[in-house]
């Protein structure tokens, strides 16, 4: 009886928050303005985990297929939701999202565990 307790203990403490978002970017924007933003917020958000500690990963991709929807991937992982929320209202982080704000024309995300 304790081995499993400890083995579904062990399991617990392993489970984690994924943070995906996606962006789109205006569609009157030229490549090269949609290029420079993205990297611009690829560059500020990366940097993050420097700053806000909850962060357990984190990564902003440009979508290299022209015929998906989505432009911009944030990949990222939390210890939990309410990490992802505190991240979410963070001065840093808010700053990071401002250089995308004016650009995009829609934004998905998920959250959920593994």
């Amino acid at each position: 009886m304790h081995r499993d307790k400890c083995t579904i203990n062990h399991f617990k403490e392993q489970i984690m928050i994924k943070h995906l978002v996606l962006f789109k970017l205006k569609e009157t924007l030229p490549k090269e303005t949609k290029t420079e933003i993205s990297n611009q917020f690829k560059e500020a958000i990366e940097s993050l985990p420097s700053v806000i500690k909850t962060i357990r990963h984190i990564r902003v991709a440009q979508n290299i297929n022209p015929e998906e929807r989505w432009d911009i991937c944030l990949d990222s992982d939390f210890d939990t939701l309410e990490d992802v929320k505190a991240y979410a209202i963070h001065p840093a982080h808010v700053a990071a999202a401002n250089i995308i704000k004016e650009y995009k024309q829609d934004r998905a995300c998920v959250d959920y565990e593994y």
